[in-house]
């Protein structure tokens, strides 16, 4: 009798669980390297901002999962079959950030894409894709490069930043004044966002005023900014001026979750502080 009055209530909370929906909502980022999850081995100090999202929300409801990859744009993130393996874990009720431009800029014609056109097109993909399995889309803009530059410098491709020592950094004449180096790449997500009546960051704004508050030395601290010695993981250095420290990771991270419950209010519930 003992052992049938246990498999009886053994049964009967399996069959609870099993009924019991998954009470976890998950935040989907993609975008590129400025977002990306990055190899941590050996002290390595840099980081995307996703990276930072899950200590923003408690992990007990939300649960942030990164696909940002580095040197993708709108268009390769496609091509490269990154955005399928996406739509394949969407569940209804779950968000998914789209943030994209870096690279969308840049002349490769596997990466190049025009606000106005290719570019609005690839970010409508995504909202429309996202809604269709239930989604709820959230476009934003891409963060700043921190460019106090007088005359801003050719830079063709972020990712040889990760390449450049402190010696090997670019030696232009810094002023007070942040410069913008997304043109309509900043200005086409807030477009396509009102047109498809999608939630919408201003990811690049809240960067500037970050950026441009903290002065031309100060925003180094965000940055994989090292001089030599400085940083056991960078002995020669380094000068880059678009990717994050965990530093930089975290305080861009905090404040991008603040503007997400902010327009969002129900995800201000799960936001840990």
């Amino acid at each position: 009798m003992k052992k049938f009055t246990l498999s009886l209530l053994l049964g009967g909370l399996l069959l609870f669980t099993a009924m019991t929906p998954d009470k976890h909502t998950t935040i989907f980022v993609i975008g590129d390297s400025t977002a990306a999850n990055k190899d941590t081995t050996g002290g390595k100090q840099e980081r995307g901002w996703a990276m930072m999202l899950q200590e923003c929300f408690d992990a007990d409801y939300i649960v942030v999962d990164n696909h940002a990859v580095n040197g993708r744009s709108s268009k390769s993130f496609i091509d490269e079959g990154r955005w399928d393996k996406v739509l394949e874990r969407i569940k209804p009720g779950d968000y998914v950030i789209i943030q994209f431009g870096h690279n969308d800029e840049k002349p490769k014609a596997d990466r190049h894409t025009d606000p106005g056109s290719t570019f609005d097109y690839n970010l409508a993909k995504y909202v429309r894709e996202t809604r269709e399995r239930g989604g709820i889309p959230v476009l934003m803009n891409p963060v700043v490069r921190r460019n106090f530059f007088v005359v801003a410098p050719k830079n063709d491709d972020d990712e040889k930043l990760r390449t450049s020592t402190f010696k090997d950094g670019v030696k232009m004449i810094e002023g007070d004044t942040l410069y913008d180096t997304h043109g309509l790449y900043r200005v086409a997500p807030k477009d396509v966002a009102t047109r498809m009546n999608c939630h919408f960051v201003d990811a690049n704004t809240i960067t500037h005023n970050l950026e441009q508050g903290l002065g031309t030395e100060a925003s180094k601290k965000l940055h994989m900014w090292y001089r030599p010695g400085e940083e056991p993981s960078e002995p020669k250095g380094k000068q880059d001026n678009t990717h994050y420290n965990i530093y930089g990771a975290k305080v861009v991270a905090n404040l991008l979750a603040d503007a997400l419950c902010q327009e969002i209010p129900v995800l201000s519930k799960y936001r840990k502080k």
